[in-house]
């Protein structure tokens, strides 16, 4: 899982030079560069633990499952980012939650929309690990929390599995 180990080099990184400034300010030029950044930065260890684990689940289990799925984790990043940047709430947004919360939606829908055994499978089984928190994940609860970077990674997610739709499914 290279996306993985890049995570956790640049949080190693960021000890030696300070990167969480790149991160995603919404409606700023500066803030642009956190939306390739974002998934990068961590606040501290656990957060970074905190990410890793669903990351590396959801990730094995959209590279066990779909073909150029480095293509699906670069739209949901990309969709992810902007849409937080153009619509998040003024504050600086680190973490790759909201990509997390994007592939956990990609592939819930894309499951039940191909209807074939594996991606349906697939989608029962992160609808069971991660369904609770996909609901309260995109709730303002939790001041620190980018809940509004969770929602774009699930509005993001669920635009990409129609992109990424079969054609025979169209």
């Amino acid at each position: 899982m290279l996306f993985v180990t890049a995570i956790w080099a640049v949080f190693i990184l960021d000890h030696l030079i300070p990167l969480q400034p790149y991160g995603l300010e919404p409606r700023t030029l500066s803030g642009l560069s956190g939306v390739i950044a974002m998934p990068f930065l961590h606040s501290g260890w656990n957060h970074l633990v905190g990410n890793t684990v669903p990351l590396l689940v959801l990730l094995m289990l959209l590279a066990g499952s779909r073909a150029r799925s480095w293509l699906i984790v670069s739209t949901i990043v990309v969709l992810s980012g902007g849409l937080l940047w153009a619509v998040g709430r003024p504050a600086l947004h680190i973490g790759a939650s909201a990509l997390i919360f994007g592939l956990a939606a990609f592939l819930l829908v894309s499951g039940v929309m191909e209807r074939r055994f594996l991606p349906l499978a697939i989608s029962v089984l992160v609808g069971l690990l991660y369904g609770s928190t996909l609901l309260w994940g995109i709730l303002p609860i939790v001041k620190e929390m980018s809940w509004d970077g969770h929602l774009c990674g699930v509005i993001a997610g669920i635009v990409t599995a129609f992109w990424f739709k079969p054609r025979s499914q169209l």
